[in-house]
């Protein structure tokens, strides 16, 4: 749970730096909100089709550090007798990338959207990286249908608008995010860029931390704009976490639908 008793999320744009031997920045800061010595975190990477190289790099980048991990995978069945149990006793909930679309699908079967959304209201600490960015909105720009970028609308909505991961990596992402959002499509939101992470509190924008320097956020919208006039675009320069090791790898297999990885 977080220290403050709030509703946190941390929603992060893909491309999150997994330095070896050590706990990635986002992470860490998300275990710093809950104010316990010893944390209870779980990972999740529905997205990816829980796979399990991705859970042995959770485990070996969190070796040595107090908190407590575990993971929920749900391929090709549920790897605990109760979801919800594990999910709710848990400090910190971190989500993967990968394929939104799909991920949410498979949540809902198993009910982890109603989990998700009481997890969130009991103050456990919710962050995520690319699909784990995009599925507490309302919705985003996906590749979970193809290899061409297309509107999602069918998120948690725990957090009002809409999100955009990806958006200084991948060159359709922004063009595509300013016309959904000029055509009503999706609503006025939030982009990042690689390595960027929004932290809202109770609904809010409480700040923009990074995983490197020069990096940051842009809200999108939501100021009167005449339609094929283009979006008004607003730059949120972000607060560098820390010195991150040098040629610390990127996360995973980053890449794939939405990051096919944290």
């Amino acid at each position: 749970m977080a220290a403050d008793e709030r509703k946190h999320v941390i929603a992060i744009g893909g491309g999150m730096l997994m330095p070896e031997g050590r706990v990635p920045l986002h992470l860490d800061y998300a275990l710093r909100l809950t104010g316990k010595r010893e944390p209870r975190i779980c990972v999740l990477n529905t997205a990816a089709g829980d796979d399990p190289r991705w859970a042995m790099l959770m485990y070996d980048r969190f070796a040595g550090h107090p908190a407590r991990v575990s993971h929920l995978a749900l391929f090709p069945m549920p790897n605990v007798a109760d979801p919800a149990d594990l999910l709710l006793s848990q400090d910190a909930i971190f989500v993967g990338g990968g394929s939104v679309a799909n991920m949410l699908a498979v949540w809902r079967v198993h009910g982890l959207d109603v989990i998700m959304r009481k997890a969130w209201h009991d103050g456990i600490v919710l962050s995520g990286s690319s699909a784990g960015g995009i599925c507490w909105f309302e919705g985003g720009t996906t590749d979970s249908f193809g290899r061409e970028l297309r509107p999602f609308t069918d998120g948690l909505g725990l957090l009002s608008g809409s999100y955009c991961p990806h958006y200084n990596s991948e060159p359709g992402r922004r063009p595509l995010y300013h016309k959904l959002i000029a055509d009503g499509t999706l609503p006025a939101g939030l982009a990042c860029d690689d390595g960027v992470g929004a932290h809202f509190v109770d609904q809010e924008l409480a700040e923009v931390v990074a995983d490197r320097p020069g990096s940051a956020a842009y809200r999108v919208g939501g100021a009167a704009y005449q339609v094929g006039a283009g979006v008004a675009e607003t730059r949120l320069e972000a607060r560098f976490l820390g010195k991150p090791p040098r040629e610390a790898p990127r996360e995973g297999s980053e890449g794939g639908s939405d990051g096919a990885s944290p």
